[in-house]
């Protein structure tokens, strides 16, 4: 299965590294990757297979026999507001749309191993997803779960290009390979008044330093230090005149942790330490807490598997990934089947190492053959496990 894989791919080398090319040109944004949609349905199509459309974009093929226990792939589909500066021929021909965070390669990389597997006679059924929307809070993944893309999945997985690996490697992690991101959003509020008398009011400004300062350590106090959960705050706004004390001001920031428990508990923890510090200032304040995603939580069973996958390909291929503190809505799959997501080498081993959601990222095209022989072995060794024994579970 995987040498039949890995034969496709050489033979069609070309005609992949032209759906990549494709695709990185024609970005789209999340909810909004209609042209994309109509590329991957033709392409699929026109190498025997039917696809389902999702109610909105994106889509699903299945492959092989309705056996009930369906091996998934997710790949996603959308692309970034970020305006692209590689001055590649393929460059994007949207301006300020691109693929800096490499869904193009995974969208291609998926494409590949669903054509590549419609020539392979398979024992149980494999479901290639291309998901809408991952960059957008909350992630499109929820809405694809909501419309059936998990019905009859037993086990899922995905990769996710790393500039910072070498092409050819492909990094495995158990457990949190990334982490829970959610955004917090204050509004501190005063009744304004003159930096002259500032015991004659509230001060706004004052409030907000002390929020800067005492939120996060005072979050460190209270939470295991070991989940890796930290607060920043990227964006503060307040006033218009250094003898004036506004009446509002803004603070954003987001805040991060590997830990599932821990993250179902930071809203009430974040209030309660937050009603702590604005309190002495005389302010009032009012939080919005926006939700983003858990932790993707990688199956120790499914992550084995994985590296077995990858050294049966290459005995070198297989590095620890580290743990990162970005979101992925991957997770989402993950709390209803077990699976896990790997980091797929992109960088060319000279030069300079480039880094996601930048204009200037410019992923090593041989990574995609190595991302679809990747996959292309993980079937392999599923249905051999499987045959076997029962599949990687929780």
């Amino acid at each position: 299965m995987a040498a039949a894989v890995d034969a496709w791919v050489t033979q069609h080398h070309d005609e992949v590294l032209g759906w990549r090319r494709h695709l990185h040109s024609h970005p789209e944004l999340s909810n909004e990757e209609v042209e994309t949609t109509k590329f991957l349905h033709d392409v699929l199509v026109a190498h025997g297979l039917q696809p389902v459309p999702f109610p909105g974009t994106g889509l699903y093929v299945d492959i092989g026999p309705e056996t009930g226990d369906r091996l998934a792939f997710r790949a996603d589909i959308d692309a970034l507001k970020v305006t692209e500066q590689t001055g590649l021929p393929f460059a994007s021909t949207v301006q300020g749309i691109s693929h800096a965070c490499g869904h193009d390669v995974h969208t291609t990389v998926a494409l590949a191993l669903a054509c590549a597997l419609a020539d392979v006679d398979l024992p149980h059924g494999v479901r290639i997803i291309f998901q809408p929307a991952e960059e957008v809070m909350g992630g499109g993944a929820l809405d694809v779960i909501k419309w059936g893309g998990l019905e009859g999945v037993r086990t899922i997985y995905a990769l996710h290009a790393e500039p910072k690996l070498r092409v050819g490697q492909v990094g495995v992690r158990a457990g949190a390979i990334t982490s829970a991101s959610d955004v917090l959003r204050l509004r501190v509020e005063g009744p304004g008044g003159h930096t002259s008398r500032p015991q004659l009011t509230a001060d706004v400004v004052y409030a907000l330093g002390a929020l800067i300062t005492q939120l996060p350590a005072l979050l460190s106090r209270r939470v295991d230090p070991r989940t890796g959960t930290v607060l920043v705050f990227g964006h503060v706004d307040a006033g218009d005149a250094p003898n004036a004390i506004p009446k509002a001001g803004v603070l954003e920031g987001t805040i991060r942790t590997a830990d599932i428990t821990t993250w179902r508990g930071l809203e009430d923890l974040l209030t309660d330490l937050i009603d702590l510090v604005v309190a002495p200032t005389g302010c009032t304040y009012h939080l919005d807490y926006v939700r983003g995603v858990p932790p993707v939580l990688n199956d120790d069973a499914a992550t084995a598997l994985a590296a077995t996958a990858g050294r049966a390909v290459d005995p070198h291929a297989i590095v620890t990934a580290p743990q990162s503190s970005g979101g992925e809505d991957f997770s989402w799959y993950l709390e209803h089947v077990p699976g896990a997501m790997v980091r797929l080498g992109a960088w060319s081993g000279a030069g300079e190492k480039y880094d996601l959601h930048q204009g200037n990222l410019n992923i090593d095209e041989r990574a995609i053959a190595v991302g679809v022989r990747f996959f292309g072995s993980v079937v392999e060794q599923y249905f051999n496990a499987q045959s076997a024994s029962p599949a990687p579970g929780r």
